[in-house]
């Protein structure tokens, strides 16, 4: 097959496209013919070795979690997919070689779900990884009706799908941080920005005047202390970037885990017409170190994918 894969940690530029053996399929398995991956700034920490104490890795090392393509086998145990089944994962494995940046991809079952029927392949592909978080995050925080819900990074990939989550669970008002290019994006998806930065926290009480009930960080640092200083009860302020910050203010933090249901849920949600993900840029598999640069550059609206 071919594939982007490193042999050693560092830059995009070592992100190639070469030749590899097909990967392993298990018992429990499913082999997935890749349609479209989604970039993830966690594609970037991994390429350049930041999980390595966190997960086993090993060279020739595939990165991408999301994908969104068709069952091209199934391992003997596999029982809720078949060959020419459409699938979105969140191909989180217990240890990190064979990703999503290739034409096949071994996922475990537990990872997948039936890919939305109204999303294109690119948009199926940005939905896993940061769908599941917004989701996950949100139910964390016990989030319903009646809840004003804050949401740092309000334009992003994780950010962009937590806002119309959170209005499709009914909640009363969202609030979303953002750059003041990207207020009227966030407009569009139903959140009132806000720019974030120094006096944060009084420009929130100034549309929110008795604060809010549920905060959603992507960042860490400064947003965490702002969003505490809104919050009646700080264990509903949940981070997905800073255990120890997050923990020592009394909210929770959140790794993101892999889901059948829940991915079921975001799907259902895209297919009735609830919840869009929004793509900036689609770049063809071969451009992997160009779709890294733009991740880590920040200030991406919305998803960033790979086409195979």
């Amino acid at each position: 097959m071919k594939a982007i894969a490193i042999d050693e940690y560092g830059s995009a530029g070592l992100l190639t496209l070469r030749e590899l053996p097909d990967p392993p399929v298990g018992p429990d398995t499913v082999l997935v013919r890749v349609r479209a991956a989604g970039v993830n700034p966690v594609d970037w920490k991994v390429r350049e070795g930041h999980l390595a104490g966190a997960f086993p890795s090993h060279f020739p090392l595939v990165p991408g979690w999301d994908v969104a393509g068709v069952v091209a086998a199934a391992g003997p145990a596999v029982t809720g997919f078949a060959v020419g089944d459409e699938v979105i994962g969140y191909c989180r494995r217990d240890h990190i070689q064979h990703g999503t940046y290739a034409e096949l991809v071994p996922a475990p079952e537990r990872t997948l779900a039936d890919k939305p029927v109204q999303a294109s392949w690119a948009e199926a592909a940005g939905l896993p990884l940061a769908g599941l978080t917004a989701y996950q995050a949100l139910q964390l925080a016990r989030t319903g009706g009646g809840d004003t819900v804050l949401v740092h990074g309000a334009s992003g990939g994780v950010g962009h799908l937590a806002v119309q989550v959170a209005r499709a669970l009914g909640v009363d008002r969202v609030i979303g941080t953002a750059s003041p290019s990207h207020h009227d994006f966030v407009r569009s998806l139903g959140a009132e920005p806000v720019t974030y930065g120094d006096g944060l926290a009084e420009r929130v009480r100034a549309l929110a005047p008795d604060g809010v009930d549920v905060a959603l960080d992507l960042f860490g640092g400064e947003a965490l202390d702002a969003s505490v200083e809104l919050l009646a009860r700080p264990a509903r302020l949940i981070s997905t970037a800073d255990p120890e910050h997050v923990a020592r203010l009394g909210g929770s933090y959140l790794f993101v885990k892999p889901s059948t249901a829940d991915l079921t849920v975001l799907a259902g949600l895209v297919d009735a017409g609830r919840l869009t993900v929004h793509v900036e840029r689609a770049f063809p598999l071969a451009q992997a170190a160009d779709a890294h640069r733009l991740v880590e550059a920040g200030h991406v609206r919305g998803k960033v994918v790979l086409e195979v």
